[in-house]
This record gives structure tokens, sequence and C-alpha cells, in this order.
């Protein structure tokens, strides 16, 4: 595969730790509703306790009707970026690219350059990719020759938040915070495209913590 140079979107979202859930559904006007918005990170140990669980979602606001001719932008990269070290650093990233209608993971490697600006690792293995699942079937989860187990397609958008009542909370004094009795969930019946990668802990090295971050990238 030849090496392609990917320039950083806007999107961005930023976390750490073993266990991580970030949301950022409402971007500049440049990003929201784009092909690289990114509305959520998930960062958590698998089922298997050996393995830790990497979720990146894009696209949100989909309803019913526009997520089933939704897709992921063939031109767009979704790189997870891991720290191992504390020195925001990445020390390793899973890079996954989209193409007919698959999703090709390369990783979790370390990069020859980091930051902003990336490079396709061009020996990923062959076999990395997972069909993307269509919009109400059956999730297609695919397990790779290193361990990685894949999935990409959409899924219901997991972040619940009562943006009336956060309204009420910045603008009305006589309110002081959420009310459970009563919440609704804003995003309820919206859809998200998803990616996750489950890999082993191994793969990380002895480390007990570590920082990961997920930036879109954009083919130039």
């Amino acid at each position: 595969m030849k090496q392609l140079r990917i320039l950083i979107g806007v999107g961005f979202v930023l976390s750490a730790g073993l266990f991580i859930i970030s949301a950022d559904h409402i971007d500049a006007p440049a990003v929201t509703g784009g092909s690289s918005d990114i509305t959520d990170i998930y960062t958590f140990q698998g089922e298997d306790t050996n393995n830790i669980v990497f979720v990146a979602n894009v696209q949100g606001f989909l309803s019913p009707i526009n997520t089933e001719n939704a897709q992921f932008d063939e031109n767009v990269l979704i790189e997870f970026n891991i720290d191992t070290n504390q020195d925001a650093v990445e020390d390793y990233v899973i890079q996954a690219i989209p193409k007919n209608n698959k999703m090709y993971v390369a990783g979790p490697y370390t990069p020859e350059i980091t930051g902003t600006v990336s490079n396709v690792e061009p020996n990923a293995a062959r076999d990395s990719f997972v069909k993307i699942t269509p919009y109400g079937s059956d999730p297609i989860v695919k397990e790779t020759r290193n361990g990685l187990h894949l999935f990409a397609g959409p899924r219901d958008d997991p972040f619940f938040f009562d943006f009336s009542r956060f309204v009420a909370i910045l603008t009305d004094p006589d309110v002081s915070g959420f009310d459970e009795s009563v919440a609704a969930d804003t995003f309820a019946g919206t859809n998200v495209l998803s990616v996750v990668v489950e890999v082993p802990k191994s793969f990380f090295g002895n480390s007990d913590k570590i920082d990961v971050w997920v930036e879109t990238k954009r083919k130039q």
C-alpha cells in the first residue's frame, strides 16, 4: 500500500485514563454535521479482561432515515492515539480507513511521525478489516489473526444529555441541578457511525495507565 500523507480535520477529542467517556456533539460550524465530526470516544476494559476496547463515533444526529444512507467518508482517516508514558505524545496509533464498504484497521503500531500529520501504515495486515454493518442489520464483528476484534457501522447514539435542563441551569437561578425523575434524552432516536476496536493489552507493554485521544484526518 502506498503511503498517504493525511492532514488533520477540525474534529478533535482528548481524554485520559483506563475508562473513558467523552462526548462533543456540537462542534464549530465548519465541522458540525460533516463526515469528520467526532461525537464520542470511549475506552474501557473488555469482557475479556486481557483486552481493552476503543470506540470512536462520528457523524452525530443521524435520523433513522438519514442513517440508511449515511456512509463513512473514504477520504477521512479515524485515528486512535495512545500515550503510554503520559508525555502527551502518541506512542501507538490505531488507524481506521473505510474503503469499498469495509473498514481497514492498521495497528496498534508506533508511528513514524506524531502530531497533526500522519502516514497510513504501508504494511498493515491485509486481513485487518471488517465489513461495515448495514443499518438495521445484526452487527458484523470480525476477529483478526493478531487478536483484534473489529466492528464498524451505525449504532444508536449512546450519549444521554438533557439539553433543555442544561439550558435551564445556565439561565434560571432557581434551577440548580438535573432532575432524574423528569430527565429527557435530547438525542433519543438519533444515530452515529461507530468504529470499535478491541485490542489485547499486551500490545501496550506493561503500562497500567494510558491516555487516549481520537483525531479525524482528511487525505490530501
